[in-house]
């Protein structure tokens, strides 16, 4: 399922945005895919895991989505965690960890997909 986030990720950078693409299943099937949209939206919410969480809750007419996953290249910050949580998502499957140490519950999982690593070096070294 990683490899759907990761197709979300290069429309991002396709689009001048960071590299970063989400994808919430529920089951089997793909209920929410979505990227980084800061920039086109100048609104630092915009984050890939808050607009897939805000398309998932709109196709299921529900702000519960506790039957659901998620799988996002980078793991997720803080403020997306929160909404995570809220939504009540029951794991989070990322490729590759955040800089930061934000050290999450056993919800979270490592994929350890070097290709998401690899886009976002790439995608900021094209940007210095």
């Amino acid at each position: 399922m990683i490899e759907h986030a990761i197709y979300q990720a290069k429309k991002a950078e396709q689009k001048g945005e960071i590299p970063i693409g989400a994808i919430i299943v529920r089951g089997d099937k793909i209920i929410a895919k979505a990227y980084n949209r800061r920039e086109k939206k100048q609104n630092a919410l915009y984050h890939a895991e808050m607009v897939a969480i805000s398309k998932a809750c709109r196709k299921l007419k529900s702000w519960r989505l506790d039957d659901c996953d998620m799988y996002v290249t980078l793991e997720p910050c803080a403020m997306c965690m929160g909404a995570i949580t809220n939504a009540r998502i029951k794991n989070v499957y990322y490729g590759v960890a955040s800089t930061t140490d934000l050290n999450w519950t056993t919800m979270c999982h490592n994929l350890e997909n070097p290709g998401c690593g690899e886009m976002l070096k790439n995608f900021f070294a094209k940007k210095r």
